[in-house]
């Protein structure tokens, strides 16, 4: 007997949605779609949104092994209006609007304006909270496990 599906929305929010939103969407979009008997689906939004994703934000990704080239800004209302898990950057981002069954502050400075390497040490820490986001997913029964183990994890 196999396990049925089980469906998961997660956002990650920031400010601009220009750079470290856009680099935990691009890393959860990408190993997602490694995880058996999850479908993910991975959002990134802005509250008040910049024009473009930063070049600086699609390098470094880019030098990780992904591609964020063709994601743009996106206002709050440009996602779904309800999901699971809700991560806003660090940036005093309060999204009290949009339902969440558990959300999450990551606590993150923002890159933009810093050097490179700036930019890369934020990707690697958000590449670091996505990966382990992802292994709790993949090693839970459903959302309520999901939300238990989140809460107990000392990575966030």
């Amino acid at each position: 007997m196999t396990d049925s599906i089980k469906k998961l929305k997660i956002a990650f929010v920031c400010v601009g949605n220009a750079s470290r939103s856009q680099m935990a969407e691009g890393f959860a979009r990408f190993y997602s779609r490694q995880i058996k008997n999850w479908e993910i689906e991975a959002y990134s939004a802005g509250t008040h949104i910049a024009g473009y994703v930063m070049p600086e934000t699609i390098k470094v990704m880019k030098e990780a092994g992904i591609d964020i080239s063709e994601q743009y800004p996106k206002t709050l209302y440009k996602i779904p209006s309800e999901h699971d898990l809700l991560f806003t950057m660090g940036c005093n981002v309060d999204c009290p609007y949009i339902p969440a069954k558990y959300r999450q502050d990551w606590g993150l400075d923002d890159p933009v304006g810093m050097t490179l390497e700036f930019y890369r040490k934020t990707r690697d820490r958000i590449h670091l909270k996505v990966k382990s986001l992802l292994k709790i997913i993949e090693g839970s029964k459903d959302i309520n496990e999901v939300i238990h183990k989140l809460r107990k994890s000392k990575i966030f």
